[in-house]
């Protein structure tokens, strides 16, 4: 498993188009991916699991990335949420 922590520095935090950018790259990827934030984990495949978090801006949030891809998969959705300015 691949895990990395990272701070949420949109200023609206992780609204609905960051969000939709982020899914799409993680379902790109065969393994598992989760993200968690206040102890709550949700599949980062699902938009509406990932919504439901509700993660405001400087909030720090766990992605762990589980499978066969898991190296590629963390590092691709890490540096499209750093190119979309999401995270720092």
């Amino acid at each position: 498993m691949k895990e990395i922590s990272v701070l949420v520095v949109d200023p609206v935090g992780l609204h609905a188009r960051p969000a939709t950018v982020a899914v799409n790259a993680a379902s790109k990827f065969k393994c598992e991916v989760k993200i968690t934030f206040r102890g709550r984990s949700v599949n980062m495949k699902s938009i509406m699991g990932v919504m439901s978090l509700g993660i405001p801006t400087q909030s720090e949030v766990k992605i762990a990335c589980e499978g066969e891809d898991e190296e590629v998969a963390i590092t691709t959705i890490e540096e499209v949420l750093r190119t979309q300015k999401v995270i720092a």
